[in-house]
């Protein structure tokens, strides 16, 4: 039973109902009602002691000894932070039996819907597994998981949830490097689905959390062909979808510009890599056969031939953060070269 203060700064459960609150379908019979004014601040530690007389269920039973007939219950309400968005984020760091995190889950609840507040996020150390279950009996369910801990979440209010979803989109690069001799650098895959096809393709691979593109695509080709390089601007991008575990991708075509030339293949992905003549690499029936592939080589002549602009990275900061990032644009036009 809930009772709220006039001036709802706090909510009272009372010690008979609390038992009921906690998920336990009998309660012991009470000596006394005791009320436990539960405070409405969502950062602080919300612990109450209730104390309380157990007394015997049956009227057969004997009485409780003067030493037992004390019940102490240390009651504490999950420690929640709020968010920007009228909600609350819960980081669980103490082990916790599963059948008491639930009750502890749902008493918090409660308290957060007295409040107001509307998503509910938790987030679950890998140590901490246990509890998941307990969470999703609640209504909890997954948003995502990283390797060392499991991200979940709850939309109090009625109706539809507003709470965004989780990374929709996997980002990869594609480093088209070319010498002087227009020779351009290719490898040849061991895993995969290009494994014993015999197709040279430009080195690619997938962007780490926290890093820039750029930086992606330097790295990505010294880890495949030990060839240095200097990243020039991003050519094209391409977008598609239920790509990897049902997520979109987008693939940047970076221009490089090589910084040394002598070639050593990964040994743990490729079979091979090597400068080949660019028109080598254009006349592969695989090439040939695809037209992203066919639009890559022409973009790819343009630049070296033409006049085309790519995207170059500019450093800049940005009101979300002080910290150096990248701004990808065609500083040719704009600085009227």
């Amino acid at each position: 039973m809930l009772r709220r203060p006039a001036a709802l700064l706090s909510f009272s459960i009372t010690a008979r109902n609390l038992w009921s609150l906690l998920g336990f379908r009998f309660a012991p019979k009470l000596a006394s009602c005791t009320t436990l004014q539960l405070s409405s601040s969502s950062t602080a530690s919300y612990r109450t002691r209730t104390r309380f007389r157990a007394m015997s269920t049956s009227v057969n039973s004997t009485p409780v000894n003067e030493k037992d007939e004390q019940v102490f219950q240390d009651f504490k309400l999950l420690n929640a932070v709020d968010d920007r968005y009228g909600g609350v984020i819960v980081e669980v760091r103490e082990a916790m039996d599963s059948a008491l995190f639930g009750s502890v889950l749902r008493a918090s609840i409660a308290q957060w819907r007295h409040q107001g507040k509307k998503g509910v996020w938790i987030k679950l150390p890998i140590q901490h597994v246990n509890l998941v279950e307990a969470a999703v009996k609640e209504g909890f369910w997954f948003h995502h998981a990283e390797p060392n801990y499991l991200m979940l979440c709850y939309w109090i209010p009625e109706g539809t949830h507003t709470l965004p979803a989780n990374a929709s989109h996997r980002i990869g690069i594609g480093a088209f490097v070319m010498n002087e001799k227009r020779e351009v650098l290719v490898v040849q895959e061991s895993t995969g689905r290009f494994r014993g096809t015999g197709v040279w393709k430009f080195p690619t691979g997938v962007v780490n959390e926290g890093e820039d593109i750029c930086a992606a695509a330097v790295r990505e080709v010294k880890e495949e062909t030990a060839v240095d390089t200097k990243f020039i601007e991003i050519l094209a991008f391409r977008q598609s979808h239920k790509a990897f575990f049902d997520k979109s991708d987008i693939f940047f075509l970076c221009l490089l510009e090589p910084l040394s030339s002598e070639v050593q293949k990964q040994e743990t992905e490729l079979e091979a890599a090597k400068w080949m003549p660019f028109e080598e690499y254009e006349a592969q029936p695989f090439v040939q056969k695809h037209e992203l592939l066919k639009y890559i080589v022409d973009i790819c002549l343009a630049k070296k031939d033409r006049n085309y602009s790519g995207f170059s990275p500019v450093p800049t900061t940005s009101v979300f953060s002080d910290e150096k990032n990248y701004m990808y644009f065609n500083t040719t036009d704009l600085n009227g070269q």
